[in-house]
């Protein structure tokens, strides 16, 4: 059984923070996080687009949060436990132990959820279901390797538009589809795309994909128009997603819904057991990343308090040696 002061579930911008806060408290820290990188939401699916929120950056990427998130952790030397869920919790001694996918136990002194909108499971493409190959994604972490290619997105929201206009300058050609005229995604965004080399398909589905191994082209069929076939490398399935707690919901933590009921001191129900970001409720919330960074610290000093009494709530503050 591996031992941890502070196991943070959740790698998204309020768990990295999580991380630095209980580096920076002298604590040791696992991040876990069923996604393959660190970033969360904000890394699956709007990389690319501008976050305007976050106080002392006019505006930032989301990938570049995120790259300095992970920076400002790193003296600390974080755990990261990634592509692993976190399925079982139980107490030893009074102590936590989560119990993770694949059979590890991880013994800690205090958890500290940060799981966002909980686990989140891609929509399909329904065509997909039936196509054996590869080149269906759902996630694009690293855009240059769609260099050259000629890509399918399938889609209108953010990540769709985002997504197209991150690869219009690399991949051959871009085409997005839409099964309806209108968009959810933000006007300007569209507006963007609509002046970048990207070609738009609406009223539109994918009603077949080709190839054996991997994706070589898809049909579109254009409600009351044409079917057309596509050469095509890649599929990007932009098609949002389905959140739920997963095994969080089985851990006995008071819930509201989907989200986990808190005290101001970011406690919940569960003895040694924290909560920060988007993934709590209590009177008053506001769902912004700026709000999770504040209550990532809230939740850190207090976590630090219950592994050991002696220690302060409030450590003073980061410039206090400078």
């Amino acid at each position: 059984m591996r031992e941890v002061d502070v196991a943070v579930i959740g790698a998204g911008p309020t768990g990295l923070f999580a991380a630095y806060y209980a580096g920076f408290r002298g604590l040791t820290v696992a991040v876990i996080d069923a996604l393959p990188e660190p970033g969360g939401q904000v890394t699956a699916m709007y990389p690319e687009k501008l976050i305007l929120d976050v106080a002392g950056f006019p505006a930032v990427k989301g990938r570049e949060l995120v790259a300095n998130l992970v920076a400002q952790a790193a003296p600390f030397h974080p755990d990261y436990l990634l592509g692993v869920r976190a399925e079982k919790l139980s107490y030893v001694d009074g102590r936590p132990v989560v119990g993770l996918a694949g059979g590890e136990q991880l013994a800690c002194g205090a958890v500290v959820v940060t799981g966002g909108l909980g686990s989140f499971t891609p929509r399909p493409l329904p065509v997909a279901e039936s196509f054996t190959g590869s080149g269906i994604v759902y996630f694009v972490p690293q855009p240059t390797e769609l260099t050259d290619r000629n890509v399918l997105i399938v889609g209108g929201g953010d990540s769709a538009f985002d997504w197209a206009a991150t690869l219009a300058p690399l991949a051959r050609s871009v085409t997005l589809t839409h099964r309806r005229d209108r968009f959810r995604a933000h006007a300007a965004t569209v507006e963007r795309v609509r002046d970048l080399p990207v070609r738009i398909v609406v009223n539109a589905e994918v009603t077949r994909l080709y190839g054996e191994e991997h994706v070589t082209g898809a049909e579109l069929t254009v409600r009351g128009g044409p079917v057309e076939t596509l050469p095509v490398d890649t599929v990007v399935a932009a098609l949002g997603f389905t959140a739920d707690l997963g095994p969080l919901a089985e851990w006995g933590l008071a819930l509201d819904r989907r989200h986990i009921l808190v005290d101001s001191a970011m406690a919940t129900n569960l003895p040694r057991v924290f909560a920060a970001g988007d993934i709590t409720e209590y009177p008053g919330k506001v769902r912004l990343i700026a709000t999770g960074f504040g209550e990532a610290a809230t939740a850190v000093n207090n976590a630090a308090v219950a592994i050991d009494p002696t220690a302060h709530l409030f450590p003073g503050h980061s410039s206090d040696g400078m």
